[in-house]
């Protein structure tokens, strides 16, 4: 008896495109319907087993138990090493097939990763997921890592890797209503790039929208998903909802009035994946359904949706034979082999910077005796989306394995303290229960600051953190802060001469009862805290008897900064920063070893301290890597993929994504930073010699390659990352003051010279041109710089580029958000199914457009008036306060633009209301041609729209 043929969409042999449509004949309804949630049931009739997307894999696998940890997304981009990334990226794929295999069902094969948000602002709480604050080089890390997840197979992905998080994501505060303004330049220039790399070269195959809303439309229902993202591929791109995002669209953001709208305006826009609920399916389905019944969404819709689904399960090689599947070989024992471990040391190693070395502290001799410490010395700590650590490696135990336990004395440095009830003998105790109570004997606590305000207490009689119970109970019974709430850090609130202590996850007091119980409530017990050991003393001693002393220092990555939480400042935790300037003083000859998720600014170390290094947290193999480089058998070869600043003070404001108008990055900060971007020292000396040019000029579509040589001068073998940028000298618009353009890893020997070449694409040198809503490369002259960091440049060259000269604007319809300059403006929505318009802030604010062909002829505008009262758009020539005032167009209140049809008429004459003063010379298009009314127009011309109350909303001007 013959066995029946396999249906077609389990025939390897068939176009991938013939097996989804046969499958989706196959699929009913309901059951297409069950595969748009997160966690995709079995279909039992059809051979199907459950799906689910969203294996986190950012460094390494998380929440699934013991994996290897490699160091974090940011330590990983500083390595400047695309090969070192997609080897990291291989290794943690394999370990997601291995847990996939183990529990099929609960770890997919979906990863979601890598994050390619520009790290435009440091103090972004979720900074160390993100590579650079370069799109480019953004993209270079991510399109690594992406293939080394998705694996070298031709036909089938190890995983497929998502792209997080779609769009102009850099807020924690207030990250699900907030509206990031994004001009036109700003998100083809800036934003775009780091997500188009990796997906047309295949290493994404899936995009997570963000939270946040775009110019005022929720990122989720963004029209750029179907117009723009999937334009960069002709596979199928897979686009999965943020947790629990979908529900905020007629939840927290109020867009629509319900689920079944929200659902199916989500779907429409490009989501196929709703990731809400956990993992029950039912709400999604139910909200769907009603979308359907209701007439939102239709068949096709569905159906569309659910071919991205299957196609990505398809490339997964689910439907194929078992014998083809490429990875059926990768065995248990991989996860934390030898193998990865050597790649962790390796990676974290690559990742540390040397920000700063005089004095030759560094490298360490065999032989000296070392004084380590800080709070961050002898332990490791896990962030949100990192895998549990198998092992720890310390500092302090790279230290000691190689001097010995006898050359290394170890002090953590935090303060001892008790806390006694004010007024009395009674103080704070942890019993043998682990039970916070009150008793005449009192009890010790190791005082953690880990900035922002928060304070971590670990009892001194078990060793363990203070924490609250799901109970309200308190209890010392964790090893550290840990968890989505995270529930071990208290602020200590000075009250007149005594203080409180305040629980940060539930805002409420610690307050001793009538029975000596302690528990949380609105007011607290006053107490005063005594200092029994005081660390940075303690810690300096021990630093006066030293050759040289280590501080490791840095943050708790669950604390001050982490998803849901941006920090205020860039100061170090103020204990911290006391504990570096006590041990200075004992002993000049003092190291900062900062382990950090994002940039510190750290002024008064660089200006004292003679040695500092940077890495973001470096995995379970950090202490030997850091050994690595502190003893000399490595070179430091990590650089800064952010620029430094001294304090906040030198950032715009954390919602503000216009980078051009505020001169945010290193592409157009003016000031000098702390460290610039692509900093990074070495224990050797380099010279940059001979660069030249294969071409003093380029057309629009050529390439120019720079060669020059790199010698090491110094008597050290060293690593140097040589880096090109490029300056547009001349511009209709403003040019970034250098733009990295490519970069390459070169190991030297002592006098060693080595030649590099470079190239640039004329292409790349282009920008987003408003005015004619399409990319540009100008008719141009360049500066080609080369050298060690953004503003370390050693050699420069001019190249000419034959491009396009921008030419005024014809009249014609001026988009709102074409402006070239604004001032009080912020971008926002027509609609909701149109496109973006403009929206004043406050009276006096202006749009500028730059170059307009002006003409006698009438305006129109599509306008409204959010505002109570009446209000005017002006338009002015030259100056938005001053400038010769054109028109004046009346907009009475009219609501939200939303419900305005048709257009608005604006006259180019304007007739003064009583004022008795001389009205300007205007056009009037009824007059005849040639009378003294008619005014001569010098071509082109700056056009100003000045608004003179807020909430008005611009979406065109027609000239």
């Amino acid at each position: 008896m013959s066995t029946p043929a396999p249906p077609p969409f389990r025939d390897p042999a068939r176009p991938t495109g013939e097996r989804i449509d046969d499958l989706l004949t196959r699929l009913s309804p309901g059951e297409k319907l069950a595969l748009l949630h997160q966690y995709q049931p079995p279909v039992a009739r059809l051979g199907l087993e459950a799906f689910r997307t969203g294996t986190e894999a950012l460094h390494g696998v998380a929440w699934h138990g013991p994996a290897t940890v490699f160091p974090q997304a940011i330590g990983l981009a500083t390595s400047w090493s695309p090969d070192l990334v997609r080897a990291v990226g291989a290794a943690v794929g394999d370990e997601v097939r291995v847990f996939h295999r183990k529990d099929p069902a609960g770890v997919g094969l979906n990863v979601w990763a890598p994050v390619v948000n520009a790290l435009r602002d440091p103090r972004w709480g979720r900074n160390e997921e993100g590579y650079a604050e370069d799109p480019w080089l953004t993209g270079v890390i991510a399109t690594a890592y992406g293939h080394g997840l998705a694996g070298d197979d031709p036909t089938c992905l190890k995983t497929a890797p998502t792209l997080k998080h779609f769009l102009a994501y850099n807020n924690e505060t207030d990250r699900c209503t907030t509206s990031s303004n994004l001009p036109p330049r700003v998100l083809h220039d800036y934003e775009l790039p780091a997500f188009r790399a990796p997906i047309e070269a295949g290493a994404a195959v899936a995009v997570m929208p963000s939270y946040n809303l775009v110019n005022g439309r929720p990122a989720h229902l963004s029209p750029l998903i179907n117009d723009v993202l999937r334009t960069w591929t002709a596979d199928e791109l897979l686009v999965v909802s943020d947790a629990y995002a979908p529900a905020n669209l007629f939840g927290l953001q109020a867009y629509l009035p319900d689920g079944p709208a929200a659902y199916a305006a989500a779907l429409i826009a490009g989501v196929d994946s709703f990731t809400q609920d956990g993992p029950d399916a039912a709400g999604t389905v139910e909200r769907l359904t009603t979308a359907l019944d209701r007439g939102l969404i239709t068949p096709a819709d569905l159906d569309a949706a659910v071919r991205r689904v299957l196609a990505i399960r398809f490339r997964l090689g689910e439907f194929d034979p078992p014998e083809l599947d490429p990875y059926r070989g990768l065995e248990p024992e991989l996860v934390n082999c030898p193998a990865h471990r050597r790649l962790a040391q390796d990676a974290a190693r690559q990742a540390i910077v040397l920000l700063k070395h005089e004095g030759q502290v560094l490298p360490l001799d065999a032989t000296a005796r070392v004084a380590v410490v800080g709070p961050l010395a002898g332990t490791l700590s896990e962030d949100w989306y990192a895998g549990t650590l198998p092992y720890q490696e310390t500092a302090l135990d790279g230290l000691r394995e190689r001097l010995g336990r006898e050359s290394v004395e170890y002090c953590e440095g935090v303060d001892r303290i008790t806390l006694r009830i004010a007024g009395s003998s009674s103080y704070l105790a942890v019993g043998a229960d682990a039970v916070l109570r009150v008793s005449t004997d009192a009890g010790e606590f190791d005082l953690f600051d880990w900035g922002g305000d928060a304070w971590a207490l670990r009892s001194v009689r078990n060793g363990q953190h203070l924490t609250v119970t799901d109970d309200g109970e308190l209890v010392a019974d964790q090893p550290g802060p840990n968890g989505w709430e995270v529930k071990q850090t208290f602020r200590l609130v000075q009250s007149s001469s005594a203080l409180l202590v305040q629980h940060l996850h539930s805002g409420r007091y610690l307050r001793v009862d009538a029975t000596g119980g302690v528990t949380l409530a609105d007011e607290g017990t006053a107490f005063e805290l005594e200092v029994v050991v005081d660390g940075a003393a303690a810690a300096a001693a021990l630093a006066a008897r030293a050759d040289v002393t280590i501080v490791v220092a840095g943050n708790h990555p669950l604390v001050n900064g982490r998803e849901t939480e941006d920090r205020k400042t860039l100061d170090l935790p103020p204990a911290q920063d006391r504990l570096i300037r006590a041990v200075h003083a004992a002993n000049p000859r003092t190291v900062l070893v900062l382990s950090s998720s994002y940039p510190y600014g750290i002024g008064w170390a660089q200006q004292h301290l003679p040695a500092i290094l940077w890495s973001a947290h470096g995995g379970q193999e950090y202490g030997r890597a850091l050994a690595d480089i502190l003893f000399g058998d490595h070179d430091p070869s990590g650089r800064l993929t952010q620029t430094w600043y001294h304090a906040a003070t030198d950032l715009p404001d954390l919602l503000d994504y216009d980078i051009i108008a505020t001169d945010a990055t290193y592409l157009y900060y003016r000031g000098t930073p702390l460290y610039p971007f692509g900093h990074g020292l070495s224990y050797t000396t380099f010279e940059y010699g001979g660069l030249q040019l294969s071409a003093r000029s380029v057309p629009a579509d050529g390439e120019v390659h720079a060669t020059f040589t790199v010698t090491n001068t110094g008597d050290r073998p060293g690593t140097e990352i040589a880096q090109l940028y490029t300056r547009q000298q001349s511009s209709r618009v403003k040019q970034p003051l250098r733009q990295l353009r490519g970069f390459q890893r070169v190991s030297l020997q002592p006098g060693e010279t080595v030649e590099v070449e470079l190239t640039v694409a004329a292409a790349d040198l282009g920008f987003w041109d408003v005015t004619r809503d399409r990319r540009c490369v100008e008719t141009a002259r360049h500066s080609v710089m080369v050298g060690r960091s953004s503003t370390d440049l050693r050699l420069t060259a001019t190249l000419e580029v034959d491009g396009e000269r921008i030419p005024p604007r014809s009249p014609g319809r001026l988009a709102a958000t074409s402006f070239d300059d604004y001032c009080a403006i912020t971008l926002t929505t027509a609609s909701r199914d149109r496109g973006d318009a403009v929206i004043s802030l406050e009276p006096q604010a202006w749009l500028a457009y730059d170059d307009v062909m002006l003409e006698p002829t009438a305006y129109q505008a599509r306008v409204a008036n959010r505002g109570d009262h009446p209000a005017t758009i002006e338009l002015r020539l030259d100056d938005p306060l001053h400038g010769e005032l054109v028109s004046i167009l009346q907009v009475p209140p009219t609501g939200d633009l939303i419900s305005i049809a048709g257009e608005l008429q604006l006259d180019s004459t304007y007739t003064p209301t009583g004022s008795g003063r001389t009205p300007p010379r205007a056009w009037n298009p009824a007059q005849s041609p040639g009378t003294s009314d008619i005014r001569t127009v010098e071509l082109p011309q700056t056009l100003y729209v000045v608004f003179s109350a807020a909430e008005l909303v611009l979406e065109s001007l027609t000239v």
